[in-house]
């Protein structure tokens, strides 16, 4: 290659991406304001559907959600080089083509834009249905929704070569005409980058700030006690002063409320369209919208959600109260066969996953549509989720559109990716207080306590869950398990929710105490001390505090 066909490989490569960057940004708004495709996301799915259990369980645990935001960003990122890519290619093939006019070379290197992202986008999507089965993602529209861009990109990209076609060096070898060109060249660079630069900012925007409207408007208007009703008095054990913001955080407010998707854009479902499809091993077919479900009889239950992915003394465990439908009403309308064994639910995000036929009959098991006395954001699975007490999150689908009655286990999503089909929740329990435990994000009025200082007494507290089973005992220890002393239960919210618990305080003084904490079920069952990773059924063992 010369010193010269490299220079013009370089500026086509950058005008390429300076163009595809408009493209881009054209294609952000397309999927914001129409609900189109967008190539980097499509991208990120697949390689989520792709990723093992254990690798994805420990990029939730060092990265939360950003581990998802980083693949979309990177993908993104990737784009750009395409479109560079692009460029050169284009070039090429404008060099050689008969058609020399600006119109000509505008829409073939559109063409050339088009046809690669669009083989891209097939072979991708063609990989997501093989992995999970999912048909969420229309090829016509994503084909529909890469022809503005890619027109965008050609004109835009074409206009470059037409613009040093009109500044063409008329003397050969002219140094200050050949700079000035250049020059040119970078100024036009820049201009076009400027105006991407908004455009992208915009779409990008609008595409994340729409999925976190509304509900903490919605929360802050209520009153503590339309939440959780506010005992006459302070439950036995906890009258330390200390101890109110933890008492005060029971409940999780929706925008605390822990999440973990498959996919970084959230989907944003018009529940006007919406409609939940009730098929399968049943009698009786079902079909309804989201003003039927909600003129149907409802309940109301506190409930607690815990990840699979959650480490000891993790983040990913919320408390909340939910409204909506029994499952099994449902079903029962339905007339479940009597050869079904597994109740499968697939979701507008592509997820989908199964739950035996007994755990969905279950009087806890609902269909909800309301979240803390508001309906669900789109973040937590608007317009229904199902809530299905003492199992994983991962089995408490969210944005359901179908559920089948089949006669077979079913193993959905994250199961065909490593993950327990198992899914029932470990007896675990967690020192908020004191110590700096991640759960402590999930408790929002804990900023609020007073500020534990070396050598005074720490009051000893925290939560315990154990699922649907409930829990019957907490003892702590403060000497490394050598003894061991009851702690003091506070009523939990329902029998589905995680309990409050306090065993005193530290000693004061200048010595050093090593906390332990251990929890029973109502089974009997006494968490276990064997510690084992989140993957593939959840983590268990014990917490420890050094203070």
């Amino acid at each position: 290659m010369t010193v010269k066909e490299g220079s013009r490989f370089r500026k086509s490569f950058a005008a390429g991406m300076v163009a595809g960057a408009i493209a881009i940004g054209i294609s952000l708004l397309i999927r914001s304001l129409t609900g189109g495709h967008f190539l980097p996301e499509i991208a990120s799915q697949t390689l989520f559907s792709l990723t093992p259990g254990e690798f994805e369980s420990q990029a939730v645990e060092n990265f939360g959600p950003l581990a998802k935001y980083s693949a979309f960003i990177v993908a993104i990122v990737i784009n750009f080089i395409l479109y560079g890519l692009f460029g050169i290619i284009a070039d090429k093939i404008n060099a050689k083509s008969k058609w020399k006019g600006y119109l000509g070379k505008a829409f073939q290197s559109s063409l050339v834009a088009y046809v690669i992202l669009l083989i891209i986008s097939i072979l991708l999507i063609t990989t997501i249905q093989f992995r999970t089965g999912a048909r969420t993602i229309s090829i016509p529209l994503l084909a529909a929704s890469l022809v503005l861009p890619q027109l965008v990109f050609g004109f835009i990209f074409s206009s470059f070569y037409r613009m040093k076609q009109n500044m063409k060096v008329q003397v050969e070898g002219d140094d200050i005409q050949t700079k000035i060109s250049s020059r040119r060249e970078f100024l036009w660079l820049i201009i076009v980058s400027l105006i991407a630069l908004p455009i992208l900012y915009f779409g990008l925007n609008r595409l994340f700030s729409e999925q976190g409207q509304g509900q903490e408007q919605q929360e802050s208007a209520l009153s503590p006690s339309q939440l959780v009703p506010i005992p006459k008095s302070i439950p036995a054990g906890f009258e330390n002063p200390m101890l109110r913001p933890l008492l005060a955080s029971e409940l999780t407010p929706t925008y605390l409320f822990y999440r973990i998707d498959i996919n970084p854009i959230v989907p944003v479902v018009d529940e006007k369209t919406w409609n939940l499809t009730v098929k399968g091993l049943v009698d009786k077919p079902l079909t309804i919208t989201y003003d039927e479900i909600r003129r149907m009889p409802s309940v109301e239950q506190y409930a607690t959600l815990e990840c699979v992915s959650n480490k000891i003394g993790g983040d990913l465990i919320s408390t909340a109260l939910w409204k909506g439908i029994k499952l099994k009403d449902l079903l029962t309308n339905a007339k479940v066969k009597s050869g079904a064994k597994y109740i499968a639910f697939r979701c507008t995000d592509g997820y989908d996953v199964g739950i035996p036929l007994e755990n969905g009959l279950m009087d806890g098991t609902i269909l909800a549509y309301d979240m803390n006395l508001a309906p669900l954001t789109a973040k937590h699975g608007f317009p229904v989720r199902a809530i299905v007490p003492g199992l994983y999150g991962m089995m408490n689908p969210k944005w359901i559109t179908e559920i089948e009655l089949v006669d077979t286990v079913y193993e959905g999503y994250w199961q065909r990716n490593g993950w327990t089909n198992n899914a029932d929740v470990h007896t675990t329990s967690t020192i908020v207080i004191p110590g700096q435990a991640e759960v402590r994000d999930r408790f929002r009025k804990l900023d609020e306590m007073q500020k534990i200082v070396p050598g005074q007494k720490a009051p000893i507290a925290g939560i315990a869950f154990g699922g649907d089973r409930g829990i019957s005992k907490v003892e702590v220890s403060i000497d490394g398990g050598a003894t061991w002393k009851s702690a003091v239960i506070k009523n939990p919210l329902s029998q589905y929710t995680w309990v409050l618990w306090t065993a005193g305080s530290t000693p004061a003084g200048n010595e050093n105490y090593n906390i332990i904490v251990r929890a029973t079920d109502k089974t009997g069952q006494v968490q276990t001390a064997e510690f084992n990773e989140p993957f593939p059924d959840g983590a268990t063992g014990y917490q420890t505090v050094n203070v």
